[in-house]
C-alpha cells in the first residue's frame, strides 16, 4: 500500500503543478514546455519537439498550432528546402516564458532529470514490472503529454 500512497502523491503533485501552469499562464505544461524547448533550441521542426516531449507528431503539431495562433511561436520555411518548417519563439512567446511558473519543463520531466542514472534505472525496472501486470496498459496513452492524461477521468 506504501507504493500505491507513493504513486497517488506522485500523481496529485502533477495534477496540481499542471493546474497551477494553466491558471498562470493560460497554457497546458505542455505547451510551456515547448516554449522551453524553442527558447534552447531556436530552429527546431515539428518532428523534432515531438522527440523531445515524447509525444506523437500529430500531438505535437495540434499543440504547436495553437501557439502561432496566439502569437507564442513563429514558423519559418527552410531557405535551402522549403518543405522543412522551423520553429522559432516568438517574442511575446519569450515574455511568457520569462513570467511562467518553473519548471517550465514540468514536474515530473524535471524531477526524472534529477535522478542519477542507477536511481532512473531502477525506477525503469520497476515501472516496467507494473505494466507488465497491468492487464489494460495502453502503449500509446505514453506518448500523450501529462496534462491531457491529468484531464482524464479513471486515474484512481
Amino acid at each position: 500500500m506504501q507504493v500505491l500512497k507513493k504513486l497517488r502523491i506522485v500523481i496529485r503533485a502533477a495534477q496540481r503543478h499542471s493546474a497551477w501552469i494553466e491558471k498562470q499562464c493560460g497554457l497546458s505544461g505542455a505547451q510551456l514546455w515547448m516554449l522551453q524547448e524553442l527558447h534552447d533550441f531556436p530552429g527546431l521542426r515539428v518532428g523534432e519537439i515531438a522527440s523531445k516531449l515524447a509525444i506523437h507528431q500529430t500531438t505535437a503539431s495540434n499543440l504547436l498550432d495553437a501557439l502561432v495562433k496566439n502569437g507564442y511561436v513563429q514558423k519559418t520555411r527552410d531557405p535551402q528546402d522549403q518543405r522543412v518548417v522551423k520553429l522559432m519563439l516568438a517574442k511575446k512567446g519569450s515574455e511568457l516564458l520569462k513570467k511562467a511558473p518553473k519548471p517550465a519543463r514540468g514536474l515530473l520531466a524535471e524531477a526524472l532529470g534529477k535522478l542519477d542514472h542507477g536511481g532512473l534505472s531502477e525506477l525503469d525496472k520497476g515501472l516496467q514490472a507494473l505494466l507488465d501486470v497491468i492487464e489494460q496498459g495502453d502503449d500509446a496513452s505514453g506518448m500523450q503529454p501529462l496534462s491531457f492524461m491529468l484531464s482524464q477521468p479513471g486515474l484512481d
